[in-house]
């Protein structure tokens, strides 16, 4: 008998079993889509209730439409507001832990920063008319907009069309309060939105009376003073609570242009603005004109001061120098020895000043900033813009522009420490990489060229090459770096030809490594940090580290040959120094004349100097060999004056004929009635060099000689000896 469960019977079974699960797979999914379909119908009947037709139809399309912007703005305002959010993450309120005072390189006070705590006052002890006056002036909407006022932007707007100029503003207190704390003046679009974000935040954050206490303690108010309390001071000599409706008044008018209103500086302008001022109190229905016509018919009286302008734009980085090496001390109240120059400091402003004030014009050119770093790294000198009163933003230490030609000494620093010479010579001639193929200017080529010559005429093929071919983009930036830039760079081909932005305090220090041979040039402006008792708690020379090797002495004295030809062979020839002072230096000049650069020194001091417009717009053709070289020439021919001249390492004849050099003489030399000149500048004499040269040996030796021991102390002392000599030891 044959047995069931033979084997030909089992593929059958196994075939019946698969064809049930098949089936099942097949009448389940069929039936789910049918359930779907089912469901979507219903789905469709039941929205066809609320289908509209005519107008109606167009309203829904277009909420519909706002809702998908609305919910795609959104999306972008958060992507927007988060760098201004990272903003509020810094320690911002303690800004005012620290109160400084600065002396300048001799130790004469030349300003303070941070909050002077005598000076200020809870704003529940202000005057009630200086509230008023501040809030009819800069804010009248205060108490009811959250931030930013849209009706107060929409009035400016009007009032600014219909009187064809900017004659009202539209920030809030709380913006204006933002820009304060967390950005600078900077006029881009990126600034105004994080302004807008931050004013939310602020609102969201501190109550109305903290925003306007922060806002009268920490805003500008010409003569180098900072706040209300500090400006009551200094221009009427009294404490806040103490001053009047009329200088309340004129107080308020500051917050606008306190430069331009300054009353020590211009006092019928500040007696005007503060007659506006109690104009917008009345307009405002604050006060009434009854109120007010006392304060109209006898202004305030300002103390008499010396007209003496403060290099805000130092101290603004000196402070923040300050707050960084003395954050471990648990003193905050100090006193800072800087190694500001007031004299070259005072021909530095002149100097930019006038370049802009004759030449900005015609150059259409707005803006410029300066430092001066001396041999051994002490910050001289330093400009950070046009007029501080108008924008505190420091375009010397904080604005990133492009160098361009004036990077390639990096580049040929790398070439000069890898074991080229000046002589070396290139091709120079098209060249590509990747997707980019550089031009020189005039789009023509030289042939084969050495080096010195490459970087004399600005040839733009040869860094190129050389970054290319031979040296790597990653040795030009670790350069940059140990040359004191502290700007990180991108990783970008195009940097050969100086498409990284850099500051100007960078490009000094950076250039001054080669005035030293090679060395770091230890750039700094704190020379000591003192208590009020004297105790001496940093000294730059103590604790700071010797300059480190940065170029080889063969590299770096390299450098010095090729750059020392430019003032006189290359692109920078109206920056050569009078008296035949040794000059040497790179010019540089961006893509559309954007940005202009001279960037020079000699035995004694290096100086960076930049210009151009805070929007990005183009120069009517600036080069670095125009005005920039012309504003070095000025400042450093004024620096050279009655000093003794040190060379620069490594090139021949590094002085000129004679001792010293004469001071500048203004005057036109036969075929450069072309070439501007501002006027030059004559440093006043004192010492003879003689003099000068022997009293710093005194002091010297006086620093170097044993203490002497004083006549009561030595008698104690002889008198113990004899004491210990006639007791027998124990």
């Amino acid at each position: 008998m044959p047995d069931s469960t033979s084997p030909d019977k089992r593929p059958r079974r196994k075939r019946h079993i698969l064809l049930q699960i098949d089936s099942w797979i097949d009448s389940t999914l069929w039936n789910a889509g049918f359930r779907l379909g089912e469901i979507w119908e219903e789905i469709t009947i039941f929205f066809r209730r609320f289908r509209v037709r005519g107008w109606k139809r167009w309203l829904f399309e277009l909420l519909g439409e706002g809702m998908t912007l609305g919910t795609a703005g959104s999306v972008l305002l958060l992507a927007l507001a988060i760098p201004a959010f990272e903003e509020t993450g810094k320690d911002w309120r303690n800004h005012g832990d620290f109160a400084i005072t600065f002396l300048d390189r001799y130790g004469n006070l030349i300003g303070h920063r941070g909050i002077i705590h005598e000076n200020s006052a809870p704003i529940d002890d202000l005057p009630d008319h200086l509230i008023k006056a501040v809030l009819a002036t800069e804010d009248r909407r205060f108490f009811d907009h959250f931030g930013i006022d849209f009706l107060g932007l929409a009035r400016a707007m009007s009032e600014n069309a219909r009187a064809g100029g900017v004659v009202q503003g539209g920030s809030t207190i709380t913006q204006q309060l933002a820009k304060n704390l967390f950005l600078t003046n900077e006029r881009s679009l990126e600034r105004k939105i994080k302004e807008a974000f931050l004013s939310v935040w602020l609102e969201a954050n501190l109550s109305k009376k903290e925003i306007l206490s922060l806002y009268l303690d920490r805003a500008y108010m010409g003569g180098g003073t900072f706040g209300a309390a500090a400006a009551s001071q200094f221009y009427f000599g009294k404490a806040i609570t103490d001053i009047n409706l009329a200088e309340s008044a004129m107080l308020a008018g500051l917050f606008k242009a306190p430069a331009k209103y300054a009353p020590h500086v211009n006092l019928p302008a500040a007696r005007a603005r503060a007659n506006e001022v109690l104009t917008n109190m009345v307009q405002g229905g604050i006060m009434t004109e009854g109120q007010v016509i006392a304060a109209r018919r006898n202004p305030a009286v300002v103390v008499d001061r010396e007209e003496t302008e403060a290099p805000d734009f130092f101290l603004d980085w000196a402070f923040e120098e300050v707050q960084r090496i003395a954050a471990r001390f648990p003193q905050h109240s100090l006193i800072v020895r800087t190694t500001i120059d007031p004299g070259l400091q005072k021909v530095a402003d002149a100097a930019v000043a006038s370049s802009l004030r004759e030449y900005g014009e015609s150059y259409h050119v707005k803006q410029g900033a300066l430092v001066t770093i001396e041999n051994g790294g002490a910050v001289r000198a330093m400009v950070g813009g046009r007029d501080y009163g108008e924008s505190q933003f420091n375009r010397a230490t904080r604005a990133l522009r492009q160098p361009g030609s004036s990077f390639k000494v990096y580049t040929y620093a790398v070439a000069m420490e890898s074991g080229m010479t000046p002589d070396t010579t290139i091709v120079d001639g098209p060249v590509a990489w990747g997707n980019w193929s550089p031009h020189n200017y005039g789009n023509s080529y030289a042939g084969r060229v050495t080096l010195a010559t490459a970087i004399a005429k600005s040839i733009n093929t040869i860094p190129v090459k050389l970054v290319k071919d031979k040296l790597g983009l990653n040795s030009v930036i670790a350069m940059t770096k140990a040359m004191g830039v502290e700007t990180p760079i991108r990783k970008d081909v195009t940097i050969p030809l100086g498409t990284s932005e850099l500051t100007v305090l960078d490009q000094a220090t950076a250039y001054a490594v080669f005035p030293a041979g090679g060395m770091q040039s230890r750039r700094h402006g704190i020379s000591q940090i003192l208590t009020y008792k004297g105790e001496v708690l940093y000294d730059f020379q103590r604790d700071e580290p010797p300059a480190a090797p940065v170029l080889s002495k063969t590299a770096a004295d390299y450098m010095n040959q090729m750059l020392s030809k430019i003032p006189y062979n290359g692109t920078a020839r109206r920056a050569a120094l009078d008296n035949g002072i040794v000059t040497a230096g790179k010019t540089g000049t961006t893509q559309a004349y954007r940005d202009a650069w001279f960037v020079g020194y000699t035995g004694n001091f290096t100086t960076a100097v930049w210009f151009g417009n805070d929007d990005y717009t183009s120069t009517n053709n600036m080069t670095g060999g125009s005005l920039p070289a012309m504003t070095f020439k000025t400042l450093m021919d004024y620096a050279h004056q009655g000093i003794e001249l040190k060379p620069i390492p490594g090139i021949e004849n590094p002085l000129p004929n004679g001792a010293f050099p004469k001071p500048a003489e203004m005057a036109s030399k036969p075929g450069a009635s072309d070439v501007p000149l501002v006027p030059a500048f004559v440093r006043p004499r004192t010492l003879s060099h003689d003099t000068t040269r022997l009293l710093r040996q005194i002091g010297q030796d006086l620093n170097d000689a044993v203490p002497l021991i004083a006549p009561a102390q030595k008698v104690a002392a002889t008198d113990a000896i004899g004491l210990r000599a006639a007791r027998p030891f124990p």
